[in-house]
């Protein structure tokens, strides 16, 4: 048997933290929003880091803060603060890509030794965020000189240059993206968000324009048609169509590399991630899920053919998220990536409704009245009589709601998300905490544009 292929599922919260490292993920990562790329929707102080690393620890995990801004003069005191807390905390690794950001690391994490690898017991390590573009064997030998132990490749890596940068680099980690929202500029740096709305994408504050919808309109002055060179040099010519609500043509498909994992290990991939810090705890499970069963196939050593099978599955159930679309991204070279012009997101059959909870014990006397029912979160509308599947790290299960009570135990005809969402719901079967609720979306087809889970 190999040795377990390790995969990293972001961590945007300390729940989701939680359902990440339950549903199969080795690591996560995480960041506080003044130093790393996701400034918006992260409510992580470094008291609650500190909880982070303390969730880690107790789960037998491990877990990397990201630093992967692009830093100006104003931000180097309170980094210099930020990486004495690190210090204190010990997180396993941090993941940044500014020079200047990992020269200070360097001094404040290891002092005078900046140039050592970590071992078990030691300091954080130094990984190199896919923000720094690490597109060629090169660049990889030189950031291996600079004491950085793991190197996260640039997302237009391809297959054959994986093989060419791990040939030259044996002893380099090498970790690479294999799901999740693709940004439309070179491994995130884009200055579209800054330009259109003073927000800098490079602070970790992109207010993402490349899923906005667009409209064409008459230009008096003449110009080239929008193109791309094809490989004659030729110019091919992209045809924009626009419906009532605009067009997204800037809306680049999702990336998909499940049926490719086997591929990636043999190139050289020691470690495999997930997009979606911003992402519901109910994406983040099912993602990490699917690639989880199917890393393990492949440290098995199960054969092709079985890896396909349960690789086709997977991606099946990557499928009832939502999502743009999905492509292999940049892995085999042009062609494979894509765009999706007509919508933000794909239109989903599948709607989460909720979570189980732990009972505690001041839930005892109404768990005892109402019995056999699970202390369940309300996401989205649930009725009595609605099929419904669960989903468990392990298993996921067919299944039909008999009955609603509300916390106090008064019985409901329906369930809804809001400030009083938690309610006891009575299944065919009952299940453990941390399991997910979802449910088919009638007459989903016509349904219109999904828009994210809650």
């Amino acid at each position: 048997m190999k040795k377990k292929i390790e995969l990293v599922a972001p961590g945007g919260s300390l729940g989701k933290i939680e359902y990440a490292y339950h549903f199969g993920a080795d690591a996560v990562y995480v960041g506080h929003p003044s130093f790393s790329l996701r400034a918006r929707i992260n409510k992580f102080t470094e008291k609650k880091l500190g909880k982070a690393v303390k969730l880690a620890r107790k789960a037998g995990k491990r877990i990397y803060f990201t630093l992967n801004i692009y830093t100006h003069e104003r931000h180097l005191e309170t980094l210099e603060k930020h990486l004495k807390f690190i210090k204190k905390v010990r997180p396993d690794a941090i993941i940044a890509s500014d020079p200047g950001i990992i020269n200070l690391a360097m001094k404040i994490l290891r002092g005078p030794t900046a140039r050592s690898k970590r071992n078990a017991d030691g300091p954080p390590r130094i990984h190199l965020s896919t923000q720094a573009n690490t597109t060629n064997s090169e660049a990889a030998r030189f950031w291996e000189k600079q004491g950085v132990s793991r190197i996260i490749l640039a997302r237009e890596v391809t297959l054959p240059e994986i093989k060419k940068i791990r040939k030259a680099c044996p002893k380099m980690e090498l970790e690479y993206f294999v799901h999740g929202a693709m940004c439309m500029s070179y491994s995130g740096r884009c200055l579209l968000s800054r330009w259109l709305e003073s927000r800098s994408a490079n602070l970790g504050d992109c207010v993402q324009p490349c899923r906005w919808p667009y409209r064409i309109t008459h230009n008096v002055k003449p110009c080239l048609p929008a193109g791309r060179r094809g490989t004659q040099g030729n110019k091919e010519e992209i045809i924009l169509s626009e419906d009532q609500h605009g067009t997204y043509f800037l809306n680049s498909k999702d990336l998909c590399l499940i049926e490719y994992l086997d591929k990636l290990s043999e190139a050289g991939i020691n470690s495999f991630k997930i997009e979606g810090r911003t992402k519901s705890a109910y994406y983040v499970a099912i993602a990490t899920k699917a690639y989880r069963q199917v890393l393990d196939a492949i440290s098995s050593e199960k054969s092709r053919t079985e890896i396909k099978k349960i690789s086709a599955e997977a991606k099946k159930e990557l499928g009832k998220l939502v999502n743009r679309g999905y492509s292999t991204g940049f892995l085999f070279g042009k062609g494979g990536w894509e765009n999706d012009f007509d919508h933000s997101h794909k239109v989903n059959q599948f709607q989460f409704v909720g979570e189980t909870c732990p009972v505690k014990s001041r839930q005892r006397r109404v768990s005892d009245k109402v019995g056999e029912f699970n202390r369940v979160k309300i996401h989205n509308a649930l009725r009595p009589g609605e099929k419904v599947e669960i989903i468990t790290p392990d298993k996921i299960y067919s299944d039909k709601v008999l009955e609603i009570r509300r916390a106090d135990g008064e019985k409901v005809k329906s369930a809804h998300g809001g400030s009083k969402n938690i309610f006891w719901v009575k299944f065919e079967k009952n299940f453990p905490e941390k399991s997910l609720v979802r449910k088919k979306l009638p007459n989903w087809k016509r349904s219109g544009i999904v828009k994210a889970e809650k």
